[in-house]
């Protein structure tokens, strides 16, 4: 099920005319956005995201989780209720994103205390640190420079601490892409369906993400490619 890269290995995937990368809008601030995926059905994934989390690292995650990139928090939500004894903060930088955050946070007043928003760019001198746990998901591809995300990470994170991040990542062709947005999401609103293939082209290969953190030093995370679609980043820090 998971392909390990390491920096040394050759992507045949690149080889010849693997589609080359299209950026897209860093932030996803549009309110039509915002509530389309406020309204659809992430759960599946979600909660598969936080099992795999769980399964990586089996001795928790500490006491201060970083959601990096959270949206409307669906992850963040999750992740505080699965660590109950932790603070976790969610940090993004669409408004229209954090504002369904907050409202879905004081409408579940339970987690008051230990869950919390931030609105941030990257690159910020101002992120939350110490953080004994970093997570993302569906952030990488969205930036312009990649390394922002991981010098974040190595920003926020305390000594020692846990790190995942989920991704896409990008197809060999438009053909390809195509057929993951119609294999997955035929059924969706036109705006996440655009969103969806705007991302497939934007996102980044294992091989690419391999040495984007070789360039930034975070070299000790492993890489792998998940099903048909996604990649995974994980380990733990110095």
């Amino acid at each position: 099920m998971w392909k390990i890269w390491n920096f040394r290995q050759t992507e045949p995937d690149l080889v010849g005319s693997w589609m080359q990368r299209t950026p897209e809008p860093e932030l996803m601030d549009a309110p039509e956005q915002a509530s389309a995926y406020a309204a659809a059905d992430f759960s599946a994934g979600d909660q598969a995201l936080v099992e795999r989390i769980a399964e990586l690292f089996p001795s928790g995650l500490g006491g201060r989780i970083l959601d990096l990139g959270c949206g409307p928090g669906n992850i963040s939500f999750r992740l505080a209720r699965a660590y109950s004894d932790t603070v976790v903060i969610g940090l993004d930088g669409a408004a229209a994103m954090l504002q369904l955050a907050e409202r879905r946070l004081h409408q579940e007043g339970d987690l008051a205390g230990r869950l919390s928003f931030v609105e941030r760019c990257l690159p910020s001198p101002d992120l939350p640190a110490g953080c004994s746990a970093v997570v993302s998901n569906s952030t990488l591809h969205h930036l312009h420079d990649p390394l922002m995300l991981w010098l974040a990470i190595a920003q926020a994170a305390a000594p020692g601490a846990r790190v995942y991040l989920k991704d896409l990542r990008r197809p060999p062709s438009p053909e390809a892409a195509e057929a993951l947005r119609e294999r997955y999401l035929a059924e969706a609103p036109p705006v996440l369906q655009h969103d969806y293939l705007a991302s497939l082209h934007a996102a980044f290969t294992a091989a690419e993400v391999t040495e984007q953190l070789q360039r930034s030093g975070l070299e000790m995370l492993q890489v792998a490619e998940v099903d048909d679609r996604y990649l995974e980043v994980w380990g733990e820090l110095p």
